[in-house]
């Protein structure tokens, strides 16, 4: 069957593409907005190993623009929904649920110099600033999602390296506190990002069965996360394949 689902990757990729691309290991952090298109994107062109890793569980605002959130998921935890669906796909991957969060603290859990590709999906400032300096001192391509929140231009969508993104809040926090800390990324990488940036319109509440501290909840469209998320899927790819 593998044959026949890959067969229009074939086409592009080629055999050896597609051969190349089942032997990468990819870890995914966060399955999200942006991550959970990440996955699908991979899994559909070809890849076999994948680690998708975040804490969170489902929750019906997560509908609108996460892959594995439907009214049947909500209440699941979300990387073990995210494997479900992906293994539908392709039922010969291998996918490795890891209902965990990202902390500086266990960092050692994740084992990320194993993989040929690291990717940052995380929300949370303080956990995605250690996985980038983590990261970087790896041999894995490593791309990361900066704020994909309060966007509605899809056409505003932009790829650079991090110190030369523009606009965006997440990514200027980010640089702050590299800078406060006196610690930095050891080489370059690429971002994902807006300089976009709206207003909530109304007060959100706070999922309530959400693990995650969030300080503010902003809205989010599945149009400009499934870019962030396509883009990045992409970017991995001709990393992976050559």
């Amino acid at each position: 069957m593998n044959n026949e689902i890959f067969s229009r990757s074939l086409l592009v990729i080629g055999e050896d593409g597609l051969e190349k691309l089942q032997t990468k290991k990819v870890i995914l952090f966060g399955v999200g907005g942006v991550g959970s298109w990440v996955a699908e994107a991979l899994v559909r062109t070809g890849l076999k190993h994948l680690t998708i890793v975040d804490c969170d569980n489902v929750a019906a605002s997560n509908i609108n623009r996460q892959l594995m959130a439907t009214t049947k998921t909500v209440g699941k935890i979300k990387v073990e929904a995210m494997r479900d669906h992906l293994l539908e796909i392709n039922p010969e991957a291998e996918i490795t649920a890891v209902n965990q969060i990202f902390t500086e603290v266990n960092t050692p859990d994740f084992h990320i110099g194993e993989y040929d590709a690291i990717i940052d999906c995380i929300d949370s400032l303080k956990d995605k600033a250690a996985l980038i300096l983590l990261a970087c001192d790896t041999k894995a391509f490593f791309m990361s999602s900066m704020g994909a929140a309060l966007k509605m231009d899809s056409m505003k969508i932009a790829v650079d390296e991090f110190w030369k993104v523009k606009g965006c809040p997440l990514a200027r926090a980010l640089r702050g506190k590299f800078k406060h800390n006196k610690t930095f990324p050891s080489r370059k990488f690429k971002c994902v990002y807006s300089p976009e940036v709206l207003q909530n319109r109304f007060r959100a509440e706070l999922d309530s069965n959400s693990p995650i501290v969030k300080a503010q909840v902003n809205g989010s469209l599945v149009h400009i996360t499934g870019i962030f998320g396509f883009t990045i899927a992409g970017k991995v790819l001709e990393a992976l394949i050559g």
